[in-house]
């Protein structure tokens, strides 16, 4: 698989198999997203990967958090507001999405029980955590954002299938305490990876993507 052909491929995956990721597999994976840029080769991130028993207590933990209704509290803080193009983008998603699992505006039940995948970490037989230095400022964020994709082409070239999820790091202390991961590391995205299964109706739906004249301008010839 190429690159083009990978980056086509891949999306938001939100059921996986039971089937195990080989470990071997997964260094392969980020010993190829470690060649992603950096800003002056600083190289900020840091891995944590979750599977087996660890994993496990996680997702326990998270969901019975997320059933006692505690606050989520995520490293870096959620944006207050969003531009209306953008509000409305996800707007529109959550519409179609929920339309393809035949699920009523109303349905408050059925629409927590969708929520819970995300904190039961979409049952993914690995989650891997992206750390950086809490002294580091928003351009790391840059860099930390190109190694995840980088991950997850990788992973794709490799037959597996991920999904970069914020609800992943929602309860940061949690994380901390099962994988040992030391203070002065922000949690920064979690990204769930394994073997999608495709007959899930959770991954019958793909969203869609502008078209290149609603956000490119070519200056010059």
């Amino acid at each position: 698989m190429n690159v083009i052909e990978a980056l086509q491929a891949r999306h938001s995956t939100r059921a996986f198999k039971p089937q195990k990721v080989d470990r071997a597999t997964i260094i392969k994976i980020l010993e190829a997203a470690n060649r992603s840029p950096s800003w002056a080769n600083t190289q900020p991130w840091e891995f944590f990967v979750a599977s087996g028993e660890p994993l496990e207590r996680l997702r326990t933990r998270f969901l019975e958090n997320y059933r006692k209704g505690e606050p989520v509290k995520f490293d870096i803080p959620a944006p207050q507001s969003w531009p209306e193009t953008h509000l409305n983008r996800t707007k529109q998603m959550g519409a179609e999405r929920f339309a393809v699992l035949g699920i009523e505006r109303d349905d408050q039940e059925a629409r927590a029980k969708v929520a819970e995948l995300n904190f039961h970490f979409f049952d993914a037989p690995v989650v891997i955590f992206a750390c950086m230095d809490r002294n580091l400022s928003p351009w790391s964020l840059f860099d930390m954002g190109s190694v995840s994709q980088s991950i997850m082409l990788a992973a794709q070239h490799y037959g597996l299938n991920t999904i970069p999820a914020i609800m992943l790091v929602a309860y940061p202390e949690i994380i901390r305490q099962e994988l040992n991961i030391p203070d002065n590391l922000t949690i920064v995205i979690g990204i769930a990876l394994g073997y999608a299964d495709p007959d899930n109706i959770q991954n019958k739906y793909i969203t869609k993507r502008r078209s290149l004249e609603e956000f490119v301008k070519f200056v010059g010839e």
